[in-house]
């Protein structure tokens, strides 16, 4: 059973090689534009699922 925490840091090794994907793109001579614009809407989407489990983890402090 994987815990959250190792399944949040699934998520940010996926997040970091799209993002080493997208700068391996942006430098390429050919234009990767549409592929740039689909990495990074994964990435975003990537990072809101990352920051949601964390906010799970946290408790909330009553007020």
């Amino acid at each position: 059973m994987m815990l959250i925490e190792d399944y949040i840091n699934t998520l940010k090794d996926q997040h970091k090689q799209i993002d080493s994907q997208i700068n391996d793109l942006s430098y390429q001579q050919h234009n990767y534009e549409f592929e740039i614009r689909r990495l990074k809407k994964i990435k975003l989407k990537l990072k809101d699922q990352i920051e949601q489990l964390e906010r799970s983890l946290t408790p909330d402090i009553p007020a």
